[in-house]
């Protein structure tokens, strides 16, 4: 791994790869791919695929039912996420409950103080896994029995495997060549850096238009003050104290800004 790969606090070198920090910023496209499947997540959707195939093998169903299972697990999954995304991990509620406010820092206020920080970019397989099992097996049992919910739910899993790469390049500092990775790159830098109050999709904005939270940079003139914290600040934290004592303090401003200025003390 090239020495680009990690933002080192002491030597972190003698370390074991996922023990150091990596932020994608710093990374190559190789490093990316390298750490990618090295990952326990992602080894663990592609081991849970495999289960999924092989338990298809004994309960199949028939061609026009797998067809439809992976149909309808791929119309679903995207709504899902946005929903998901919009209500849940944006929604001012779950840092207000203290069994809850663990989970809300780690799958996604982590993410928003530094988008860059590889760690925290993947879902963690608790919520992960469950709510993509609820989101894919009850339709393809409805279409196919046992065979066509392990078909929805093997698309889910690899559909989850997509997102999270593609969520990984939206965070590599290049400019792709691809025309339609560069949109979804734009939108999701958009959600990140300018205006967290839409563009959800990730890798998927039709969601986004049908349901109104589609945006470009130019239809807003202002960037919103919450982007980097989600609303939690300092006068929110006095009621709700437990994500602030989680994370030892609330980072605010530019992550970038706020690594440089932590270098500069260091040094």
């Amino acid at each position: 791994m090239s020495q680009t790969t990690a933002k080192v606090s002491g030597d972190e070198s003698h370390l074991p790869f996922w023990k150091r920090s990596h932020y994608l910023d710093r990374m190559t496209m190789r490093d990316l791919v390298t750490a990618y499947f090295q990952h326990y997540t992602i080894v663990a959707y592609l081991a849970v695929t495999a289960a999924c195939v092989v338990g298809f093998a004994f309960f199949p169903a028939n061609l026009w039912q797998t067809g439809l299972s992976v149909l309808a697990a791929l119309f679903v999954y995207p709504l899902v996420w946005h929903l998901l995304h919009q209500y849940v991990l944006h929604g001012q509620w779950m840092y207000k409950l203290p069994w809850l406010s663990a989970t809300w820092k780690r799958i996604h206020y982590d993410h928003h103080q530094d988008p860059n920080h590889l760690e925290v970019l993947f879902g963690a397989l608790h919520t992960t896994l469950p709510t993509i099992a609820i989101a894919t097996l009850p339709v393809g049992w409805l279409i196919g029995g046992t065979g066509g919910a392990l078909a929805a739910f093997a698309t889910g899993i690899l559909t989850t495997c997509y997102y999270e790469f593609m969520h990984c390049i939206q965070h590599l500092s290049f400019k792709p060549k691809w025309k339609w990775v560069q949109f979804m790159k734009q939108r999701h830098n958009e959600h990140h850096y300018f205006d967290e109050d839409g563009n959800y999709g990730i890798t998927n904005y039709a969601w986004d238009r049908l349901l109104g939270t589609y945006y470009e940079k130019k239809d807003r003139p202002t960037r919103s003050p919450t982007v980097f914290n989600l609303g939690y600040d300092e006068e929110v934290a006095k009621t709700y104290p437990w994500v602030k004592q989680l994370s030892g303090g609330i980072a605010s401003g530019h992550p970038r800004r706020r690594a440089m200025a932590t270098d500069n003390a260091e040094a």
